[in-house]
């Protein structure tokens, strides 16, 4: 059982428009790293260290692993300044620092932290940011993750990512008789907790928008059905008796409908089902398999796979007309559609010449890009903003004992690809990356 036991208020309390902007160029493939000096973390009333220094280290981490920002190392800081003073500019281009970051952590009355932060332009010698957070002393890591976001949004101009979670399917055990239980964790892989138990095979987790609940396929009493976790309660309900089986459900933008493929009479097909009214609307007809619907933003549209033209190929579906269009037209079969937050992209599993590959294009299917490849990836999910993608990749194992599979996140120019770490003895399979936490 899961319950959100915290609550951040987050508001800005001033903000200093620069005469010259500092902008990352995020488009670029050879970028060339922002250098950010995050100072000592100030601290007034009763703070105890670790917590300034845990806001450090995560907002560090955080704005490193977007492979945009280098961090300035610690050793290298040439003065430490305080809340309010102006620094001195030419100390800290002298360490080629662009971006100068303070911060101070006060303890208030209630067990509440309140977290503020400045951002300077080192080459313009001026304020582009200043926050204040505050949150219960148990949420300090979202805070660090927030004030992350603050940092990353204001120097890139686009939503940040770092205040998130990641539902998946853990693995234990050996290969013959792996255990697969529903996990949550943040971004990062902290706070990795169980969200099902070890006696219930379940699949494919999905959001809601609010996150507020998520979605799943779940094997109950050997009975593959769509059910719903209530992620304040921890309630399991099942979503309703659809008279087959089904599986791949997905929200709708707007949280008032499902879409599921359901296999009836031998055919599988996908479905809409609203969850006020309880009713189950077809979407796809004909005798292909249609399977992996991915609402658009707008919800006007739904991209899903089909074996219609003879192997699996990407559609788009017209909620409102019925009409349906090929968009994939590659050598090779795609699979498992994910359309993009900010609606320009869809990202794809692409099987050809013995490999899998992990790719965006546009939704028209032009402009096909590869991010990953290997010998089985699957399950891109965007995370907010649509600058990153996560997915698993298993590794090929040679004597079938130790099948080992990784979540791994990827930019979404096919560069800074690295491994979410998870604790020694699990394996991360089906990841799929929440809205911003509430």
């Amino acid at each position: 059982m899961f319950k959100k036991i915290l609550l951040i208020v987050l508001f800005v309390f001033m903000a200093m428009p620069g005469r010259a902007e500092l902008r990352v160029d995020i488009v670029a493939n050879a970028l060339e790293p922002v250098a950010v000096a995050v100072q000592k973390i100030e601290t007034v009333g009763n703070v105890p260290a670790k917590d300034a220094e845990m806001i450090r280290d995560v907002v560090d981490a955080d704005l490193k692993s977007t492979g945009l920002f280098r961090i300035v190392s610690r050793d290298a800081l040439p003065e430490f300044v305080e809340m309010g003073k102006m620094p001195d500019f030419k100390l800290w281009s002298a360490v080629r620092a662009q971006v100068l970051v303070q911060a101070k952590l006060s303890a208030e009355s209630g067990g509440r932290y309140n977290l503020e932060f400045y951002v300077w332009d080192v080459a313009g010698r001026e304020q582009i940011e200043a926050q204040s957070l505050v949150a219960s002393k148990k949420s300090v890591r979202r805070l660090a993750h927030i004030m992350a976001d603050g940092i990353y949004e204001r120097l890139t101009g686009e939503v940040g990512y770092f205040d998130t979670q990641i539902v998946f399917i853990a693995e234990t055990g050996p290969v013959k008789e792996r255990v697969k239980r529903m996990a949550i964790m943040d971004q990062d892989g902290y706070g990795l907790r169980y969200l099902s138990d070890e006696d219930t095979f379940v699949m494919s987790p999905h959001f809601s928008p609010n996150m507020q609940t998520i979605v799943f396929l779940s094997f109950r009493d050997d009975d593959p059905m769509v059910w719903t976790l209530d992620l304040d309660t921890g309630e399991q309900r099942r979503l309703g008796q659809f008279g087959g089986m089904n599986f791949a459900p997905r929200f709708s933008p707007d949280g008032t409908k499902v879409a599921l493929s359901l296999v009836k009479n031998g055919i599988t097909h996908i479905y809409e089902y609203d969850i006020e009214s309880k009713k189950l609307r077809q979407l796809t007809f004909g005798h292909s398999l249609n399977v992996s619907p991915s609402y658009s933003p707008d919800g006007k549209k739904m991209a899903f796979n089909s074996d219609r033209s003879g192997n699996q190929q990407i559609y788009i579906l017209d909620l409102e007309t019925g009409d349906v269009e090929r968009i994939t037209y590659g050598a090779g079969r795609y699979a498992t559609p994910a359309w993009s937050p900010d609606g320009r992209f869809i990202a794809f599993t692409k099987m050809a010449d013995d490999t899998f590959y992990i790719g965006i294009m546009d939704t028209r299917g032009r402009n096909e890009k590869i991010l990953a490849g290997g010998w089985y990836m699957e399950a891109p999910s965007w995370a907010p903003g649509s600058r990153r993608l996560v997915y698993y990749e298993t590794e090929k194992s040679i004597d079938g004992m130790d099948r080992m599979s990784h979540i791994r996140s990827v930019d979404i120019t096919g560069q800074n690809i690295y491994d979410i770490p998870l604790p020694d003895g699990i394996y991360g399979v089906e990841p799929t990356w929440s809205p911003k936490l509430p």
